[in-house]
């Protein structure tokens, strides 16, 4: 069956996501956790993306990216490819492919669902059961988004920027936001629009 085509906009943000193999370990230790966050800052920068949020778990990742340019999205996660995966082989010893397949990607309707987007992406070592709480997971943008720590990766939506006219506001109402769980009818919306490579929004954004 033929890959169905991305749907790209330049200054609009997408959700990525991209599987180990056979949903296979792709972070060991703290050092791979480490490296690819590298490479990703790397890729971003030479290839023009704007990171949001993020989220590496054990055996995938998800983005929250703006492109700049058509090709950006893909050029970074192939420059993260080439040098993460042959990192990865080398420290485990292992040959062949790590990733599966094609990354899924979503473009997303930023008025109507850009927050939920950086809330599905954060949360998701609290509804795979690995912390209670989403500060208590290293590996994702929560921490700088929420908290205020320090993270050179992340560069802020328009939209998270007008939480407030201060970092402390925006923090706080960030926050705030996680209170209440995602609905699950938004839950099936964000994996059904990701794995399908569509578009998450509303009815006149979809058109």
């Amino acid at each position: 069956m033929a890959r169905q085509p991305r749907f790209v906009m330049p200054g609009h943000p997408q959700h990525i996501i991209q599987r180990g193999n056979n949903r296979h370990i792709i972070f060991v230790e703290d050092e791979d956790y480490l490296f690819y966050l590298e490479c990703l800052q790397q890729g971003c920068s030479q290839h023009s993306c704007q990171l949001h949020a993020y989220v590496l778990m054990t055996h995938h990742v998800h983005l929250l990216l703006t492109p700049e340019t058509e090709s950006a999205v893909s050029k970074t996660l192939q420059s993260i490819g080439r040098k993460y995966v042959q990192y990865f082989n080398y420290r485990n010893r292992r040959t062949g492919t790590l990733w599966e397949g094609h990354y899924k990607a979503a473009l997303i309707d930023s008025e109507t669902y850009l927050l939920s987007c950086y809330r599905y992406i954060e949360l998701n070592p609290v509804r795979a059961g690995m912390v209670k709480l989403c500060d208590e997971y290293r590996w994702s943008s929560y921490r700088h988004n929420a908290l205020g720590e320090p993270n050179t990766l992340i560069q802020p939506h328009s939209i998270y920027l007008a939480l407030g006219a201060t970092e402390q506001q925006r923090q706080q109402r960030y926050s705030g936001l996680f209170t209440n769980a995602l609905s699950q009818q938004t839950l099936d919306a964000f994996r059904e629009s990701t794995q399908k490579s569509w578009v998450m929004g509303s009815a006149r954004f979809k058109q």
